[in-house]
């Protein structure tokens, strides 16, 4: 069956503005004004109304690389996926970050950059021409790379990790704040042989390892020894750690996350090691199911910015791309004492 209206079949040139404001009564100007969401010019709602109304029945989208030329760059923040730290905590902030970027009429793509280095990511993602890069953590950008992305017509370039980056406006979240913060309450409870679990998944070594060292660093200068321990993210690895926890001889844990806390401490008292009695365990971003648990799990709580916080920033370093780069603080963190430890 065609669902087409009557003035286009499936050969028909594609529909364009004129036929849109052809169909709505009113000029091409109109036309654009209304779906580009253009705010300096006054349009009524009933023409607004119209005009999407015959733009639907078209099927017409505005053509984006048309608008780009008119404006002079695009529309698109380029936020690079993959290594970014799982969890619904993190999820949380990174669809709001994508919701707020949308009601300031950016295009969020996505892209899958895994296997990229610093210099050959920005090349790739200048490609696109994006006016913004926001670039969280997955690739370490060079201050070439940067000069990559603006060459290219990037107005912000923004980057997430524990140190800024030359030329880059930047987002620090120290991960190894996180781990110090963990190890440090355990070792202020009296726990000495600690276990930090390693995400044994693609894509969050550069995260865990940023833990590790903020665990190492919490514990330096103290009694307290580190052992790092591999766990891929499923019941029967972590049951096998659990089989051989006493062999290890550890009395705590700090599990990078709570999902990997929940997940290991389910392991260890179905074991029938007790928890705290024989080992604390830990956790990190203080999620509900957490507190849910018995014993209820301890956790360092993330103070992280708001997605439309840097929204904000991306917003407005593209309307001035010639500020000097700021430095945003995006979470504190702290731990939080509960039963498990």
């Amino acid at each position: 069956m065609n669902h087409l209206p009557e003035q286009f079949s499936a050969d028909h040139p594609v529909p364009t503005s004129a036929d849109v404001a052809r169909l709505a009564g009113v000029s091409r100007a109109t036309v654009s004004y209304v779906l580009n969401n253009t705010s300096a010019v006054r349009i009524s709602e009933p023409t607004r109304i119209k005009v999407r109304e015959a733009a639907e029945r078209l099927g017409y989208v505005p053509h984006a690389a048309a608008r780009s030329l008119r404006a002079g760059h695009t529309r698109i923040v380029l936020l690079p996926s993959g290594r970014v730290p799982v969890g619904r905590f993190y999820s949380r902030f990174f669809n709001e970050l994508q919701w707020a970027l949308r009601r300031l009429d950016y295009t969020v793509v996505q892209y899958g950059s895994l296997g990229l280095d610093g210099d050959g990511a920005a090349r790739a993602w200048a490609e696109l021409r994006p006016v913004a890069v926001v670039s969280l953590g997955e690739v370490t950008l060079t201050p070439q790379g940067v000069d990559t992305l603006k060459r290219s017509g990037a107005r912000a370039v923004i980057t997430l990790g524990p140190e800024p980056v030359e030329g880059a406006h930047a987002l620090v979240m120290d991960q190894r704040e996180i781990g110090s913060r963990a190890v440090a309450h355990l070792i202020e409870r009296g726990y000495r042989r600690i276990g930090v679990v390693m995400p044994d998944e693609p894509g969050l070594e550069v995260f865990a390892e940023l833990r590790l060292t903020g665990a190492r660093a919490a514990a330096a200068g103290t009694d307290a020894r580190i052992e790092p321990l591999p766990l891929v993210y499923e019941e029967e690895p972590a049951a096998g750690l659990a089989a051989r926890w006493r062999g290890l001889g550890l009395d705590a844990v700090f599990a990078y996350n709570d999902e990997y806390a929940m997940l290991l401490m389910r392991a260890l008292l179905d074991e029938g090691i007790s928890v705290p009695g024989e080992t604390a365990v830990i956790g990190s971003d203080d999620v509900l199911l957490g507190r849910l648990l018995r014993p209820r799990l301890s956790t360092v709580h993330i103070d992280l910015v708001t997605g439309q916080r840097l929204a904000d920033l991306v917003d407005r370093v593209v309307r001035d791309p010639d500020g000097e780069p700021e430095r945003l603080d995006l979470m504190g963190a702290r731990a939080v004492h509960r039963e498990s430890t």
